[in-house]
Formats: structure tokens, C-alpha cells, sequence
């Protein structure tokens, strides 16, 4: 019976046809979607197949056009560049997105010779002299923006629009100033438009197999489509969780497609049903999460050493990197036990401190987090009271408890924490910390003096978290790694505390401790890590961290991804919202150098274009709903059923990777955009295939194919137009300020027309690089550390009177008298005293000749005292062997810092400047 419906559901398919008007002669017994065609894409015709193959290569040369310029870094390369480095060093990393981008682009620069040695630390860092092979790693996202093109094309085919149409969707791509820009660059966005195209097209072909009904369920065709679809989700999530919008708007799909099956009683048993179920749940769910986690054993694989990332880890993730690993440690904590005290919560590091005092509060020695191990991360564990003697007398001294039988330090022990190095302990009173300034926390800090017995302000007590502890005897007594406690000062009651509060340059950058009367129980747990003993001999009961295993580091950084990535709030330079994107109200400073700039905007004909589709869809919508509720049989037409369900599903697909982002407080950028723009793009195509092609209208252009041809060559015409008039800002080319502003639309298009010269005959002028935004004089090196020679770039500026202006910048060293330091005393002083750099801006003119000319005779005011910077001082304390921050005024400081902001002031900066997770 079975095969008699199967057979009947073919013979009816073969009844469907479309009637002029839209109708149909027959509609389908079974699930088959009314009005749908067979638009295998494995079928087109040669004619077809050429065209593609043109629209490739003019893709291809659009993308790939001076591909080498700029020839610095730009943007994020900042960031996705020096991911690269460090893959093939091996250092460990976090960042935000998932690797599968970053792996590809590492792949290209490796396979092009790339050794890693490059930083890609500062936006223009130049290419050149250093030998990167940066034009291997940009033509990876140009090879996939040029794929984008053809990808576009077959989508359209396989929705059913006409080769003219599927020609207009792929001619928008090329022709795209954004998605251009994007895909020039050592970026990831190029690639995860070219996943989510990849799964949009293996989605709809695999759609239009499906809408076939029952002849087509289980083909070759219909597992190759689906599984193709569930291997191009994995890729899209595993660029950037933006992928988990395309895994939505797939999803939402199948479970339209299940509800249809579950609706076709007479062709679809309960059996038939699971099998479509298990179908899609292996393609669209396990193919996916097997990918995604896979790429993360990569990403393991790869990186093996410690980096500057592994700080945002667990002790037991760091404990799996090579030299992290530590011996196993004796278990059981004494008293008279060094130890080194890990933060439990923020593993910013260890307890630490150092011969550094506090600049305010009671200027006594900091106290501070450490992320790495160090002399300074050890405590001595000693009791409230001195033990006693076999004569019964007090035995003296820190070290004390070092030949008696030693005593556990158990729940409620109250405890002197002595600093090995500086022979101070720890200690709190009620004095504010110098940066959380909150009544509710009091200053920690490292008092006394060796020989010295202390005050009850050194006393805290241990409370064992028995909810954290590892096993029953670490939540009786304080065992190593096993047991997490608090530290309670007896004074104040307050707990010892930390939270990602960096201290500034006086505290080293590193994380603030403070006793919290009110801390958060997570932040106020600690640990102890290291233990030793005298007593503690070889046999003693030895502990280490746990391996966590792959799937414990797997989802241990998930965790700590989403918690980074939803802490990237802090505003940026070049950020926006949501609604200002679909009207392209503003884009991005990239780059700017050398009188050019690469700008990302899109272009505002097929932007805006786009967005009117989809608007066009919205009132659509609206009205035919209005109109089923009253009553119209709207859907019996065949061409509003398709058009309703073919545009819907594209417009579904821009919603998804849209309007979530309205939820999102994190910084976002334009490019976030740019998937639902795809969708938009092929909504508006498929927008205009349908009133073209499909829907007769009053004038007769669906029977007229000449008018339908005519539109898509003039609306590609506009779109060049505008694509050339931009390009400039999207190659980097020169450009000319009155070519810039005529193009300048709107206010919000705030890139710098004044930073172009006015002719462009000026950029054939053989002439000094200079940037155009202020370059940062040279950075004086910390102490130890080699000292550049002294620099000099010269910079022409207009002449005056026919006298030859040049700009220099070159390193001076002055002591804390201002006394300026020869280059022998500069090497003297290496290694004793910290440099600090301060700037000064200075102008010389020199004449045809070569002879200084005094800038009052010139026309040129001299600048005043009160606007120039103080130059690089040098402190020099005692040389005791440690680093020393140099110190400088209050108006030193105040100078500085307005300097540095105005020095930054339109300047493109990485995206993820304000908080870098990277770090």
C-alpha cells in the first residue's frame, strides 16, 4: 500500500503545472510545495556555466587588484595577523573566535615561508623590510570573496531566478566597496561570508530537493545537500559565533519542514517521520558539533607553550602547556610551610609582593596579583603565638616551627603570612586601597622589618569553602590545591580579595588585592599551590592538578570566550549600533598612511537597494496577512504562495543575523553587518525576479524579457559608478580632497578628506613616508634592555620665503635634574634605572643651504613653553638591583596624558582596543 501512495505521489507531480495567471491545474497530494520547479544546479546549461566562470574572473580581479597595498598592517590584522605568529610559535592565545579562520590564514602565511618573528603589533607596521609574506596571507580571504561571487549566482539558480538575475546578485558582490574591502585584508569576515554563502546555497538546493515531495526524500542529491549543509554551519560557527544565527535560521527552516511532514498523514508514517528527524538531527547537529570540535583539537595541538594568553585559564588548562607543568607538592599544609597563594577566581595569578610602595594611602609596600611564578609569590605560614620548646620556653624567629614536629593548619587557624623576600607580613587596617577607593574595602600591604614581631593587624583567619574543597579531609584542613579557604582579617572582619582592577604604572599593571568587608565569595577564595616543608620529607603525600583532559579545556574555553566577548563593552572610536546599518549611517577607519586611506563603507546603491527589498518583503507581508484574515484567497495564487515562502526565507535568514544584535552591549562595528547583508542582496534579487520574471504586471514585463535585462544593466551601471567613486577608499589609492568631499555624503561618513593631497600629480612626488595621522617619537627602551640608536625622519613641509622646512625626531636623555646624559652615561645607567618617555614636539628650519634659520624670522611663531612636552627622565635611587618606575610631576603626567589623547584622535585603531582579550 505504501508503494501505491509512493507511485501515485510521482504521477500527481507530473499534473502540476503553472497557469498563466498564476494558478495551477493541480495541486499535490503529498507534502511537494505548490508551484516548485527541479532547480538542480548540477544541471545547468553551458551558457550558464560560462557566464559563472566570467563573473569569476572579474571577481578575481576586482579582489585581487594591488593586493599589496597597503604594504602595512591595517586594522585587525593587528590581531588576526599576530594569531598567525603565535600559532606557529606554538604560544597559547585567547581570543574570542573560534580558530577555523585564524588556521587557514596561518596555513597560507606558513606554506609562503612565514617564520612567525612578526608581531603585527601597531596598525602601519610595515611589511616590506621585515620580509613578512603578507600577500600570501591576504589572498586566502580574497580567494573566498571571489568564491562569494560564484556561490551567489548558484544560490539565486537553485531558488529558481533567471541567469540574468542570479548575474545581478553575483555583479552586487563584486561590486560591493565593503565586502571588497573586508575581503583584501587579514581578516575573518571574508571567510564567514563565504561559510554562510556556502551553507545558504547547500540550504536552499537541498530545500528545493525537499519541496519535491516524496520522489526525491533519501536521494543521493538529498543526502549530499543536506550533509553539505550541516558541514558549511560547522564552518561558519567555527570562524565566529555569528554562525550560531545561520544554525538558527536553519534550524527554525527544519522545524518548518518537520511540522509539514508531521501534517502529511497519508504519505508520512510515524516511522517515515523519525527517519526525516534522525536525518536532519545527524546532518544539521552532530556533522556540526563534530567540526567544531575538532578544529579546537587542532587549535590545541598547535598551541603547546605558555603565551599571553594562558593568564585567562585555569591553573589546571596552564598546567597542560609545556614548562607549566609543575612536580607533584606535598599535600598537607603546616604551619612553618612556604607556600605560594593562588587566586581562585580571576587567575590573574599569584599573591605577590615586591619593594614597591604605595604612592598614597599608608605608602607602605604593595600587595599585589602575579600571573607568573616568582621568589616574591612566597609566604611563610606562621601561628598567632610562637611555639614552645622542649624546656618550655618561646622558640624565636620566623623559621621557628622548622625543627619541631609541624601542626596542620586546620579550619578556623589564624595565621601571620611573612614574605620571604622583604621580611615583611602581610596586613590590613582601615585605610583606603589607592585605586577602589570604596568604603567597603581597606588597603592590603606588606609591613614591618625583619626581627620585627608584628601587631594584632597581621592576623588573619582561615575559613575553609567546604563546597570547593576536593575531598573530606581538605574541608577540615587546609590541604594543598585540594582546599579553598578564605583569608578573614581578625581586626576588621574584612576578607582578603581581588578582582580585575589593574593597578597603574606605580603597581606594575598588575591586579589589585584589597580586604573586602562585602567581596563576592568567588573573588575572596584562594588556594595554596606550592608547599614546602623541612618536615616534609620525599615520602610525604604528594598532590598536582588534575589533567582536565581534552573536553574539560574544550569547554573551559567556551566559558571563557562568551565571558570575554561579553565583556568588550567599553566604547571604541569606530563603533556603532545596530540601527544605523541598513542606512549605512557610518564605517570604519582602517588605515591611513602616506596621504591615503582605506575607509570601510559599503556601497550605498546596492546598500540601500538591499534594504529596501527587504522593506519592500515586511509590507508584503503585512498586507497579506491583513488580507488572509479577511477573508482573500491571496494564497491560491502560486505565485504569491512562492513568493511569500521563497523571499520569506531569505528575509528570515537577514532577521537572524540581524536584530540579535540589538541584545548584544559588547562594542560592534559595521562589518557585523555584513551577513544579513548577503541575505538582503539576494532578497533584493530575488525581489526583482519575481517582478520581472514571474508576476505579469500592466506593462508586460514578464513577457518582455528585454525590459527585465534592461533594469539589471542599469542598475549594475549605478552600481560601478558608485563602486569606482569609492574604490579609492577601499584600495588605499590616492584620491584628492575635492574628489573626496564631492562623494561625502553625509556627515556621519567621517573619513579625513584633508588627509589626501589636492592634485594627485603630488603622489609622483619622490618624497619621505609620512603618516597622516601624528606619529609617536621613538619609544626609550626599559632598563636591561638595548638602546636604539638614535632616529631621525624627515618629514617636507611647505616652504616659506623659498626656505626648506624639515621636521626631525630623535632621543634625548635627561636625569631628574633635567641634565642631559651623554650616550656613555645613558650605558652606565642601563640596567640600574627604569626610562620613561616623554614627548616634545620641536621645529627647525634649514634653508637651501643647510643653515638653521630662526623660526621668528620666518613668519612662524615659536611654541610656547606651556605646550611643549618634557622630555625622557631618568630616575636613579639607590641601586639595590631591582626596577624602580620613573617618577614624574603631577603636570607632567596631566601633559602627557592630553597628549596621548589628542595624538589618538581619529586614528584607526583595532577593533578590540578598548578591552583586548587577547592580552
Amino acid at each position: 500500500m505504501a508503494l501505491q501512495t509512493h507511485s501515485k505521489s510521482r504521477s500527481d507531480e507530473k499534473e502540476i503545472s503553472r497557469a498563466p495567471n498564476g494558478t495551477t491545474k493541480g495541486k499535490p497530494t503529498d507534502y511537494t510545495s505548490h508551484g516548485v520547479t527541479d532547480n538542480d544546479i548540477f544541471m545547468l546549461p553551458s551558457s550558464d556555466l560560462q557566464l559563472l566562470g566570467l563573473l569569476t574572473i572579474v571577481a578575481a580581479v576586482v579582489r585581487l587588484f594591488r593586493i599589496y597595498q597597503p604594504s602595512s598592517v591595517v586594522f585587525d590584522e593587528v590581531h588576526f595577523g599576530g594569531f598567525a605568529s603565535k600559532y606557529i610559535k606554538g604560544k597559547f592565545f585567547m581570543d574570542v573566535h573560534p580558530p577555523l579562520a585564524k588556521l587557514l590564514l596561518t596555513l597560507a602565511g606558513w606554506l609562503a615561508g612565514f617564520d612567525g618573528d612578526f608581531d603585527f603589533k601597531d596598525i602601519g607596521k610595515d611589511y616590506l623590510e621585515p620580509g613578512v609574506p603578507y600577500v600570501a596571507m591576504r589572498l586566502l580571504p580574497a580567494i573566498m570573496g571571489v568564491m562569494t561571487v560564484p556561490t551567489i549566482f548558484l544560490t539565486l539558480k537553485a531558488a529558481g531566478c533567471r541567469t540574468m538575475t542570479a548575474a545581478l546578485g553575483a555583479g552586487m558582490v563584486i561590486f560591493e566597496n565593503g565586502l571588497l574591502t573586508q575581503s583584501r585584508l587579514i581578516l575573518l569576515d571574508s571567510p564567514l561570508i563565504a561559510f554562510t554563502a556556502f551553507t545558504a546555497l547547500a540550504w536552499t538546493c537541498f530545500t528545493n530537493q525537499h519541496e519535491q515531495g516524496p520522489s526525491k526524500a533519501f536521494d543521493p542529491s538529498w543526502w549530499f545537500w543536506l550533509a553539505a549543509t550541516g558541514f558549511g554551519l560547522g564552518a561558519t560557527v567555527s570562524v565566529k559565533w555569528v554562525g550560531l544565527f545561520t544554525i538558527a535560521w536553519i534550524g527554525s527552516l527544519t522545524i518548518v519542514q518537520l511540522w509539514v511532514l508531521l501534517g502529511d498523514n497519508k504519505n508520512v508514517t510515524v516511522r517515515l517521520w523519525f527517519k526525516h528527524f534522525l536525518a536532519r538531527f545527524f546532518c544539521l547537529i552532530v556533522i556540526p558539533v563534530t567540526f567544531y570540535v575538532t578544529l579546537f583539537g587542532i587549535h590545541f595541538l598547535c598551541l603547546v607553550n605558555p603565551g599571553d594568553g594562558d593568564g585567562f585559564m585555569s591553573s589546571e588548562f596552564q598546567a597542560t602547556l609545556n614548562s607549566k607543568a609543575m612536580q607533584d607538592v606535598p599535600v598537607d599544609v603546616m604551619m612553618g610551610s612556604r607556600v605560594s597563594i593562588r587566586h581562585h577566581n580571576t587567575h590573574g595569578g599569584y599573591l605577590h609582593s615586591h619593594n614597591s610602595m604605595y604612592p598614597a594611602g599608608s605608602k607602605q609596600q604593595q600587595i599585589t596579583l602575579y600571573p607568573h611564578k616568582d621568589e616574591n609569590n612566597v609566604w611563610l605560614l606562621e601561628n598567632q603565638t610562637q611555639p614552645l620548646g622542649l624546656d618550655g620556653e618561646e622558640i624565636k624567629g620566623v623559621k621557628a616551627w622548622d625543627d619541631i614536629e609541624p601542626a596542620s593548619i586546620v579550619d578556623g587557624s589564624i595565621l601571620r603570612l611573612y614574605h620571604v623576600v622583604t621580611d615583611r607580613r602581610l596586613h590590613s587596617h582601615d585605610v583606603r586601597p589607592p585605586v577602589s577607593e570604596a568604603d567597603w574595602q581597606n588597603e592590603v600591604s606588606a609591613y614591618g622589618y625583619e626581627g620585627f614581631d608584628g601587631d594584632a593587624n597581621d592576623l588573619f583567619r582561615v575559613e575553609i569553602v567546604k563546597s570547593l574543597s576536593d575531598g573530606a579531609l581538605a574541608k577540615t584542613q587546609v590541604r594543598t590545591i585540594e582546599t579553598k579557604f578564605k583569608l578573614v582579617h581578625i581586626m576588621t572582619g574584612c576578607s582578603l580579595f581581588s578582582h580585575k582592577v589593574k593597578l597603574p604604572d606605580w603597581g606594575f599593571e598588575q591586579q589589585e588585592v584589597t580586604c573586602a568587608k562585602q567581596g563576592t565569595l568567588p573573588n575572596s577564595i584562594w588556594y595554596v599551590e606550592q608547599n614546602e616543608h623541612p618536615k616534609l620529607g620525599a615520602n610525604a603525600e604528594k598532590v598536582n592538578y588534575k589533567n582536565p583532559g581534552f573536553l574539560g579545556k574544550f569547554w573551559e574555553l567556551q566559558k571563557v570566550m562568551w565571558t570575554t566577548n561579553a565583556g568588550l563593552v567599553e566604547s571604541h572610536a569606530w563603533d556603532s549600533r545596530p540601527p544605523s546599518w541598513p542606512i549605512l549611517r557610518r564605517g570604519i577607519n582602517f588605515w591611513g598612511k602616506d596621504h591615503r586611506q582605506i575607509y570601510l563603507i559599503g556601497n550605498p546603491i546596492i546598500w540601500w537597494s538591499s534594504t529596501v527589498a527587504v522593506g519592500i518583503y515586511v509590507v508584503f507581508k503585512g498586507l497579506s496577512v491583513l488580507r488572509w484574515q479577511r477573508g482573500f484567497n491571496d494564497y491560491d495564487n502560486v505565485n504569491f504562495k512562492r513568493f511569500d515562502y521563497e523571499i520569506g526565507m531569505s528575509v528570515l535568514g537577514w532577521a537572524f543575523h540581524y536584530f540579535p544584535f540589538y541584545l548584544m552591549q559588547r562594542q560592534l562595528f559595521l562589518h557585523h553587518y555584513f551577513p544579513a547583508l548577503y541575505f538582503a542582496i539576494i532578497t533584493m534579487c530575488q525581489v526583482y525576479d519575481f517582478a520581472t520574471n514571474r508576476v505579469g504586471g500592466v506593462f508586460g514585463v514578464r513577457d518582455t524579457p528585454a525590459i527585465g535585462r534592461t533594469g539589471i544593466v542599469a542598475f549594475l551601471a549605478a552600481s560601478i559608478v558608485a563602486f569606482t567613486l569609492y574604490a579609492p577608499l577601499s584600495y588605499g589609492n590616492p584620491w584628492t580632497q575635492k574628489a573626496c568631499q564631492s562623494v561625502k555624503l553625509f556627515d556621519t561618513w567621517d573619513f579625513d578628506c584633508n588627509a589626501f593631497h589636492t592634485d594627485l600629480d603630488q603622489y609622483n612626488m619622490v618624497q619621505p613616508s609620512s603618516n597622516i595621522q601624528p606619529t609617536a617619537a621613538p619609544e626609550v627602551p626599559a632598563a636591561g634592555q638595548k638602546k636604539p640608536p638614535p632616529a631621525e625622519h624627515v618629514t617636507p613641509q611647505a616652504s616659506v620665503d623659498q626656505a626648506s622646512i624639515h621636521r626631525e625626531e630623535k632621543i634625548e636623555y635627561r636625569d631628574q635634574d633635567g641634565n642631559l646624559l651623554n650616550e656613555e652615561q645613558v650605558a652606565e645607567l642601563e640596567g640600574k634605572v627604569s626610562f620613561q618617555t616623554r614627548y616634545e614636539t620641536r621645529t627647525k628650519l634649514i634653508d637651501a643651504d643647510g643653515n638653521e634659520v630662526e623660526e621668528s624670522s620666518a613668519g612662524t611663531a615659536p611654541p610656547h613653553p606651556a605646550d611643549q612636552e618634557p622630555e625622557t627622565a631618568a630616575d636613579q635611587p639607590e641601586d639595590d638591583g631591582r626596577e624602580y618606575p620613573a617618577t614624574a610631576s603631577p603636570e607632567d603626567d596631566q601633559r602627557k596624558e592630553k597628549s596621548v589623547k589628542k595624538k589618538d584622535d581619529g586614528k584607526p585603531r583595532p577593533a578590540s582596543e578598548a578591552k583586548d582579550a587577547t592580552k
